[in-house]
């Protein structure tokens, strides 16, 4: 795959979290792909574990977009930061809705195969956005 290639599918991936369409995500995510998320000690598996994960973040924040806003390629890997926005209007990880802003960061690595993403090990900062939503005491 070449860097092009890759950074198509990365702009799509963008799209999907988005807008979580199974459409695009089908194109995108292999059916045994893995996903690492620090709250699951298991990886989710294929569409519909990254669907249940995007579905955990908007169950939290229903208006919740991801911006890409650096990534770095290499051969089939791709190192990507990401800042998430939306609002507080759900319950997240017990914390019920506080109606909050929260802008935070995540780098993910991805690995593809044959314009498919067949892993991610996703390292959100869960501890800025639990502070933000105050389920963390400010100093």
């Amino acid at each position: 795959m070449s860097i092009q290639t890759n950074e198509q599918l990365m702009e799509t991936f963008v799209s999907f979290i988005n807008t979580a369409d199974k459409k695009l995500g089908k194109e995108i995510i292999s059916p045994k792909a893995l996903f690492y998320v620090p709250s699951n000690p298991i990886p989710m598996r294929g569409l519909e574990g990254y669907l249940h994960i995007i579905g955990m973040m908007r169950s939290g924040f229903p208006d919740i977009q991801w911006t890409l806003e650096d990534m770095i390629i290499e051969n089939e890997k791709v190192a990507a930061r990401f800042t998430m926005r939306g609002t507080h209007q759900g319950t997240f990880l017990g914390v019920p809705a506080t109606g909050k802003s929260i802008e935070a960061r995540a780098i993910n690595i991805y690995y593809l195969s044959e314009n498919q993403i067949i892993e991610e090990y996703g390292q959100p900062d869960l501890l800025g956005l639990m502070y933000q939503i105050g389920a963390i005491p400010s100093r």
